[in-house]
């Protein structure tokens, strides 16, 4: 017995195509399902990408010029405090440029994580539970302007 004669496609994945344009008993004759008359009833009647009918369209109604506010985002870097359990002493954006957490720019410490050692920490920002739990663990908090 052969396992090819039993192969067979899954039940209602095989189907016949639609024979459109084939007389009127199909119900896809006569206009062949592309309605009456018109641009995209004819051979040939594609409409370009981005055509309104005629009208002004979409990408050239839209202004091409004007004010950004990318270049005044405020973007920090972020660190957490459990990752300044490493650190001792002081803890400047430089340190964590060198210890590489952050790249150039302002620093924002999070209050994410666990701080058991006393740390004075210079950055721009700060988050309410990382203040809490600098001052906690015995530390000083400084902002950078």
């Amino acid at each position: 017995m052969s396992l090819l004669k039993s192969l067979a496609p899954k039940a209602g994945s095989k189907h016949s195509p639609k024979r459109i344009g084939r007389g009127i008993g199909s119900g896809m004759g006569g206009t062949s399902t592309k309605g009456h008359k018109g641009q995209l009833a004819r051979t040939g009647g594609t409409v370009r990408r981005g055509f309104e009918g005629g009208q002004t369209p979409m990408h050239r109604r839209l202004p091409k010029f004007g004010f950004s506010n990318v270049a005044f985002a405020n973007n920090f870097e972020i660190v957490n405090i459990g990752q300044l359990a490493k650190f001792s002493g002081e803890v400047t954006p430089e340190s964590l440029h060198q210890a590489g957490l952050v790249n150039k720019g302002a620093v924002k410490i999070l209050g994410n994580g666990e701080l058991k050692t006393a740390l004075t920490v210079k950055a721009h920002k700060f988050s309410e539970s990382a203040k809490k739990a600098i001052e906690a663990a015995g530390g000083k908090v400084e902002v950078i302007k």
